[in-house]
């Protein structure tokens, strides 16, 4: 058997120079990939790269992913599907944020596909087609219940039985409460979508998202779209993740200060000390993507959700005190014992002990906003195994 040799790829800022790290695993998020192709089976899965691959970068991710064999990927923008192609010459690309004329040039030099969601759209995409000798591909976005993107579905059905030579290469719509399996909505949607198979025979089809895979409602299709469970969030907030964790944030310890009992914390004077506390100061903050409303006190959301974010640190978790600020994050760690951590030191803000989702509630939104909201300011690592 060929023995695995690991690899470091590093970018970003110098470690040296540099507040914080970020770490992303690789052959986790390949062997992520493979679990969800797994389950989509008999369908094939593709990947959704969209905002430079959920913050960990296209050039990184979509090679492993290929490596891996996806053949198919979805971005927003056509400017994203180019980077794509950059490193995966051979991919399918699917753009998935609407169609302008402007771009139909792109579209025909980079064999990218655009997903026409609008009867404008589409008599746009007629009208500059016809004067190609060779027609380009498009594929056909149907509203079944999210009201955003798509065509409605009284429109679908008037364009599948009159195509006139624009026959799209894939039908899709996108499921809107696929993360909450109980949720009425989902069976509307897959019902509708079953509707729409039929006027459109024989033309590939894509309803799963993420969580879309793990329904066992869903019905047949051709091609489903793993998105943030690719990355490693959870498919689902109510069980159990499946996924493994494929980021790592840290952040780099200042200064550790003791702050006496009355003292207060921060901006605002948000925290009143209760005790003597030793405070771990890091150069992390909102610049860096680590949102404000994971502050410990001092913002609205506190009022709803209690508690602020965490970190974890010498094997124990210890909570933020005070303000997110722009740059700087302070933790306390009295409960630590004196010297278990130095100037210097990393505090995991996610990754393996505190779950991406984990930290994502505690500032009151979702693991898709911690990880494309990641900054520049990270030294940033790239583990992946490579054959001898």
């Amino acid at each position: 058997m060929t023995a695995k040799k690991p690899q470091t790829i590093t970018t970003g800022a110098d470690p040296r120079l540099a507040g914080g790290r970020l770490t992303v695993d690789l052959d986790v998020l390949a062997a992520n990939w493979l679990f969800l192709a797994e389950k989509s089976k008999p369908a094939e899965a593709s990947a959704v790269v969209k905002a430079d691959a959920y913050g960990l970068g296209i050039v990184h991710v979509v090679p492993v992913l290929w490596q891996a064999g996806c053949r198919t990927f979805f971005v927003a923008l056509a400017e994203e599907g180019l980077r794509v192609k950059a490193v995966a010459p051979d991919a399918r690309v699917f753009v998935l944020n609407g169609f302008f004329a402007e771009a139909f040039g792109a579209y025909g030099q980079s064999d990218l596909i655009p997903v026409l969601g609008s009867v404008h759209e589409l008599d746009l995409w007629k009208r500059l087609n016809a004067r190609r000798k060779e027609k380009l591909p498009f594929a056909l976005h149907v509203d079944t219940g999210m009201n955003r993107l798509g065509l409605t579905l009284e429109e679908a059905l008037v364009f599948a039985a009159d195509m006139r030579g624009q026959k799209p290469v894939l039908l899709m719509t996108h499921l809107a409460t696929a993360d909450d399996q109980a949720h009425g909505l989902n069976l509307k949607q897959i019902e509708s979508f079953q509707k729409l198979r039929g006027a459109f025979a024989g033309i590939e089809s894509s309803i799963a998202n993420s969580p879309g895979i793990f329904h066992t409602r869903i019905g047949e299709y051709e091609l489903s779209r793993p998105g943030v469970a690719m990355y490693g969030g959870e498919p689902f907030s109510a069980t159990a993740n499946p996924m493994r964790p494929v980021v790592t944030l840290e952040a780099r310890i200042v200064q550790i200060r003791t702050g006496a009992k009355g003292e207060t914390v921060g901006y605002g004077a948000t925290t009143t000390l209760k005790r003597d506390t030793r405070i771990a100061v890091c150069s992390v903050g909102y610049a860096d993507g680590y949102l404000r409303s994971a502050s410990g006190s001092g913002v609205p959301l506190r009022g709803a959700v209690p508690n602020g974010g965490e970190g974890f640190v010498a094997g124990s978790k210890v909570p933020i005190i005070g303000r997110v600020t722009m740059d700087l994050t302070s933790f306390d760690v009295t409960d630590l014992p004196v010297d278990a951590v130095s100037p210097g030191d990393y505090i995991e803000l996610f990754g393996r002990n505190i779950a991406l989702d984990d930290a994502a509630r505690a500032a009151g939104t979702i693991g898709y906003e911690l990880l494309t909201s990641l900054g520049t300011r990270y030294h940033r690592r790239y583990l992946k195994s490579e054959s001898n």
